[in-house]
């Protein structure tokens, strides 16, 4: 599993991109433990920028008791998950870290759609917490 992948994609997922240490650790266990799936998706897109570094690049701020993602940060994670076609006709290069990769729109429903889903999971995961104490 790729560290720093695995925490652009647990802060992207919050509303508002801020995840509490205590989150970020639940989070980064669950995904750490559910299977071999999420350890081959994280190289996958960790691949796409080989010298990726969440902390020197200002991927992720660092505030009072959690770690927020930048718009600098969902840029470079937005052009790791793009598709290889999509890719290919944009740019042939793949951007250092350090540059922010040209964001890609996406149509207004999809990220409502996705925001949708992720609260589910989110939801489903305090159930399930919640269900087993």
């Amino acid at each position: 599993m790729n560290f720093q992948v695995t925490v652009l994609k647990i802060l992207v997922s919050y509303p508002d991109g801020f995840a509490p240490m205590a989150d970020l650790k639940r989070d980064m266990a669950i995904l750490a433990t559910s299977g071999r799936d999420w350890a081959e998706r994280t190289k996958r897109l960790a691949a796409r920028v080989p010298d990726l570094d969440i902390f020197s690049h200002g991927l992720i701020d660092r505030l009072n008791g959690g770690w927020r993602i930048t718009d600098k940060g969902r840029s470079v994670l937005k052009f790791m998950e793009a598709r290889p076609d999509t890719q290919a006709a944009a740019s042939e290069e793949v951007p250092a870290p350090g540059l922010a990769a040209p964001p890609l729109r996406l149509p207004a429903e999809v990220g409502r759609r996705r925001h949708a889903r992720l609260q589910r999971r989110r939801a489903a995961r305090e159930r399930t917490r919640a269900n087993a104490s």
